[in-house]
């Protein structure tokens, strides 16, 4: 299908770009890398009055480490991410989890800040934004804003981005010292959405877990975090049978979607199985990193196909 008509605006700043967003406030839609606008446009399932198309804002693709932060702009492209030796030191979950965002023709073209905007529940960078409890930056008329992830995820395929405001920045925070990471998921074709994904970040101490923390893609509205596994975790020594019961822990308050892909029973199995499998590997690697930004990089990032797939 074609687009329906629009009007197309390339604004060369930020400035620019917020007095379109002030002038059309809903009936504008940003294009960034346009993964996900493009074919929604092509379906017509959204009919913006105006294109704006921020690619010309160059100030906005960067990748800068700023004390405990990783500071990524929101123009950068996903494949500058992949191929970062600063995102493999400072933040290896994030370096592993974008392998797994499509093919690396759709990651040269899409970026961290659009799929962040976009908020796809089935998407890896929220879920990674999540278990790092990570932040967004948002300009707008009245300024400046930073919002956390738990306060910017709002609902499916929805944020705390008003009409008139733009995502410039987002900002995820560095593991902590002796902590390891790993993210796995499961798709039915290398390259689609993943049917369940899961962040695990560990952090050792004397043998034990002295934190944990989980993050669930594709298995609700938005990312997902597991309060009560990671509770259960803090303190105890990785043992098959505390990483099993971790699984059960963090799959049981899940309410998956059910759809042609997947039952919900089929999601909540498998998360429960991820998690147990990610836990081990974070804290596998947590051995190896003996202090936050100076480990080496991560193995490629793992995904598994479902049965049938």
């Amino acid at each position: 299908m074609k687009p329906p008509p629009f009007r197309y605006a390339a604004p060369r700043s930020v400035a620019e770009a917020l007095a379109l967003l002030a002038e059309y406030g809903p009936e504008a839609k940003v294009l960034a890398g346009g993964q996900s606008l493009v074919p929604l446009l092509n379906m017509r399932l959204v009919r913006p009055e105006v294109i704006v198309d921020i690619n010309r804002i160059g100030r906005l693709a960067y990748l800068r480490r700023r004390g405990d932060r990783l500071l990524v702009g929101a123009l950068t492209r996903q494949r500058e991410v992949e191929g970062s030796p600063l995102v493999a030191r400072a933040v290896p979950l994030l370096a592993e989890a974008i392998r797994l965002v499509g093919h690396p023709q759709i990651r040269n073209r899409g970026t961290v800040g659009g799929s962040i905007a976009h908020a796809d529940p089935a998407a890896e960078l929220p879920a990674v934004l999540a278990a790092l409890d990570g932040d967004v930056v948002v300009v707008g008329p009245a300024g400046t804003r930073v919002i956390g992830w738990t306060h910017f995820f709002t609902g499916y395929l929805t944020t705390a981005v008003g009409p008139d405001e733009l995502v410039t920045e987002v900002r995820f925070p560095l593991p902590p010292p002796r902590s390891g990471s790993a993210f796995l998921e499961v798709a039915r074709r290398h390259g689609d959405f993943a049917l369940v994904g899961v962040a695990a970040l560990v952090q050792r101490e004397d043998g034990r877990m002295a934190a944990a923390r989980l993050a669930f893609t594709g298995v609700g509205p938005g990312p997902l975090r597991a309060p009560e596994a990671e509770a259960f975790l803090a303190g105890r020594e990785p043992t098959p049978e505390v990483l099993a019961e971790a699984g059960r822990l963090a799959a049981a308050p899940l309410e998956p979607p059910e759809d042609i892909h997947a039952t919900a029973a089929y999601r909540k199995e498998v998360a429960a199985v991820l998690v147990r499998r990610a836990l081990a590997a974070a804290w596998e690697r947590s051995a190896t990193r003996p202090r936050a930004g100076r480990s080496r990089a991560p193995r490629a990032g793992a995904s598994e196909r479902a049965p049938g797939g």
